[in-house]
C-alpha cells in the first residue's frame, strides 16, 4: 500500500470542480502527506475577459503562499507563463517552479517525495525534485485540448513518459497510445463515491426546487460545459421534443447560443458537488452528449459511473471511451451511433416512456457500477505504484534520448 510517504501532485487548481484528480489525492491523504501544485497551465492564454481574469486570480493566489487545506493537504498555488511553444518562457517556468516547490518542500519536511502528475506541462520540472518515484497519471489526451500549443505539448509528454516509473492510464485507448513510450504503463479505470451519489435513491434527499417545477421527462448532464459538449445535438433534440425537458448544470466555458430562445432547456450553471445527488434524482434519464474526436473517444468521464452510482439509466455515444464497460444494451440504457440525431432522440425516449423499466434500469446501473468502488481503485492504484518501485525506472534507448534532446533544443 502507498502509505507515509510525502507526495508532490501536479494537477488542476483544488478549488475548481472535484475531478478524479481531487478525488485520488483526497484517497492518498489519509495515509501520506500531500503537496497539491495547482495548474501551471496547457492552453495559451488568450486576450480575453476570461484569460484576464484568470491571470489575476493566479496572481492573488500565488501571493497567499502555501496553505493548508484539510489535515494531510497543503495547496501550492505557483506563477508561470504559460506559453509552452517558447523556450524562453520554459526556461523561466523550469527555474521558477522548481524553487517554488523546493521551498515548499523544505517548509514541510518533505524527504524523497513521489511525484504524482497529471499534466504534461510539469515535465520541466517533474523527476528534478530528488523523488524516490515519478508516476505519471494520464487521464486525457492533453495536446487535444482547443487552445493548446499541440507540438509542445506532445513534446513535453513525451520526456516524462520516458522518465516516469510509472505511467497510469485511466482508458484503453490512452493505454494505446502511452505504453509505446514507456512499458511500466498501467490501466487502471476511475472509481466512483458510491456512498455519495447514492444518496440519490434515498427518500430522505429532495429534488431541488428549480427541477420540481419542470415537465417531465427531464433529461439530465452535469459537468463542465465546454466545446466537447454537443450543443447542437441537444438542440435538434429539445426542438423535436418540446414536451421534455433538458437540464444542464455546469461552468460554461464555450459559445452556448444554440440553445438560446429555447424554453424547454435550462443552464442551470456550477453547483456544488454536495447538491449533485439531488439533481440525479430529478433527473429521469442521463446523457453524454460530447462531440467525437481525439479527446473525447480518448476520455474515460468518471461522471458515467456516477450517474449510474445514482440509480440512472444512460444514453451515451457508443464512440465514448467507458461507453462498453459500463453500459449493457437496453438493461441500464442504450449507446449510440453519435451522428444519428434520431437514433439518440429515440433512445431518450426509449427510457423516458416507462416509469418502471426506467426503475428498473438505474437499478441495474448501481450492480454495474458497484465493482468500480473507491477501495478497489486504491488498490489498483497502489498496485502500480508498487511494480514501478519494483522494477525501477525504465531506461530510454539511445535513440530515444536522441529524440528527445532535439525536440528539448529545436
Amino acid at each position: 500500500m502507498i502509505e507515509g510517504n510525502d507526495i508532490i501532485c501536479f494537477s488542476n487548481d483544488w478549488n475548481g470542480d472535484p475531478l478524479s484528480k481531487k478525488h485520488i489525492a483526497t484517497r492518498l491523504a489519509r495515509k501520506n502527506r500531500i503537496l497539491w501544485v495547482n495548474s501551471i497551465g496547457n492552453r495559451n492564454p488568450a486576450v480575453s475577459p476570461h484569460d484576464l481574469r484568470r491571470a489575476l486570480k493566479k496572481l492573488l493566489q500565488c501571493c497567499q503562499g502555501l496553505r493548508r487545506v484539510a489535515g494531510n493537504i497543503w495547496v501550492l498555488a505557483p506563477l508561470v507563463i504559460p506559453f509552452h511553444g517558447s523556450r524562453a518562457a520554459r526556461r523561466v517556468n523550469r527555474r521558477l517552479l522548481r524553487w517554488r516547490v523546493e521551498q515548499a518542500c523544505r517548509m514541510l519536511g518533505f524527504q524523497q517525495p513521489i511525484t504524482w502528475t497529471f499534466v504534461p506541462s510539469s515535465a520541466d520540472v517533474a523527476g528534478s525534485l530528488g523523488e524516490r518515484l515519478l508516476v505519471y497519471h494520464c487521464v486525457d489526451e492533453f495536446s487535444q485540448f482547443t487552445g493548446t500549443n499541440r507540438g509542445a505539448i506532445l513534446e513535453m509528454e513525451r520526456r516524462l513518459l520516458t522518465r516516469a516509473d510509472a505511467v497510469i492510464v485511466s482508458s484503453a485507448k490512452l493505454y494505446e497510445s502511452k505504453r509505446a513510450y514507456n512499458p511500466n504503463t498501467f490501466l487502471v479505470r476511475h472509481g466512483v463515491d458510491l456512498e455519495h451519489f447514492r444518496k440519490a435513491c434515498l427518500d430522505t434527499t429532495r429534488e431541488p426546487e428549480e427541477c420540481r417545477r419542470l415537465r417531465r421527462p427531464i433529461i439530465g448532464f452535469f459537468g463542465l460545459i465546454a466545446d466537447w459538449v454537443d450543443l447542437q445535438t441537444i438542440r435538434h433534440i429539445a426542438l423535436a421534443r418540446a414536451q421534455w425537458s433538458f437540464v444542464l448544470i455546469g461552468k460554461v466555458q464555450t459559445d452556448t447560443s444554440p440553445l438560446r430562445g429555447l424554453p424547454n432547456v435550462h443552464l442551470l450553471g456550477r453547483r456544488d458537488y454536495e447538491s449533485l445527488p439531488a439533481y440525479c434524482k430529478a433527473f429521469d434519464v442521463a446523457i453524454l452528449p460530447f462531440i467525437v474526436n481525439e479527446l473525447t473517444v480518448a476520455a474515460n468521464p468518471l461522471k458515467l459511473r456516477e450517474y449510474l452510482a445514482a440509480g440512472l439509466p444512460v444514453v451515451v455515444s457508443r464512440r465514448c471511451g467507458c461507453a462498453a464497460e459500463l453500459v449493457i444494451e437496453g438493461v441500464n440504457g442504450f449507446t449510440v451511433d453519435p451522428f444519428d440525431v434520431a437514433a439518440l432522440a429515440d433512445a431518450m425516449a426509449r427510457v423516458a416512456a416507462d416509469s418502471c423499466h426506467r426503475a428498473a434500469m438505474g437499478r441495474f446501473s448501481r450492480e454495474i457500477v458497484g465493482r468500480w468502488s473507491p477501495d478497489r481503485f486504491a488498490r489498483n492504484l497502489a498496485a502500480a505504484a508498487d511494480a514501478a518501485l519494483r522494477s525501477g525506472c525504465p531506461t530510454p534507448n539511445m535513440i530515444d534520448r536522441l529524440v528527445l534532446w532535439v525536440l528539448k533544443n529545436r
